[in-house]
């Protein structure tokens, strides 16, 4: 009996490796850049930084304003004058610093929120693909050192399961 088993546990290995191993790849910046939803977030994002980037032109505005008005006049004040315009210069100097910390923040937000979908959407056409077609392992080739000649290129699929 345990001769037989033991013969068993040897050939279970040998069954898993005859199994047929399908290794396909799919260019997947291709197909994310194909996709239409791509340009409606470039366009959400183009129109959230030009906001950012108005507001910020404001704000240097007013500081160079301000800035100028005190060196043209800063013979003519007196010390507590002076330094209440120099505190004032240098509180919009750091609400700009800010501003940019936030603005930055901000943008870095939308795109991941933005971007999730559309990854999300991708990914789930790549599974069916994978199902679909019986692979053991859809890779992207952005990664890979070699790409042997039986490869197989699934991106076709993937387009066409996203109706590209």
């Amino acid at each position: 009996m345990k001769k037989l088993i033991v013969l068993l546990l040897m050939m279970l290995p040998l069954g898993a490796i005859a199994q047929e191993v399908k290794i396909a790849f799919v260019k997947t910046q291709e197909v994310f850049m194909a996709m239409p939803e791509v340009s409606g977030m470039e366009k959400q994002m183009a129109d959230l930084n030009e906001k950012y980037r108005v507001e910020l032109k404001q704000m240097q505005d007013e500081y160079q304003k301000k800035y100028s008005d005190f060196v043209a006049q800063q013979d003519s004040l007196t010390e507590n004058i002076k330094l209440r315009r120099m505190q004032e210069i240098q509180d919009i100097q750091e609400r700009m610093d800010n501003f940019v910390q936030v603005a930055q923040q901000d943008v870095q937000k939308k795109q991941q929120e933005l971007l999730q979908p559309i990854q999300q959407k991708l990914h789930e056409a790549i599974q069916k693909v994978g199902e679909e077609k019986g692979y053991t392992y859809i890779i992207d080739p952005a990664a890979l050192l070699y790409t042997g000649t039986n490869a197989v290129d699934a991106t076709p699929f993937v387009r066409t399961k996203l109706g590209l």
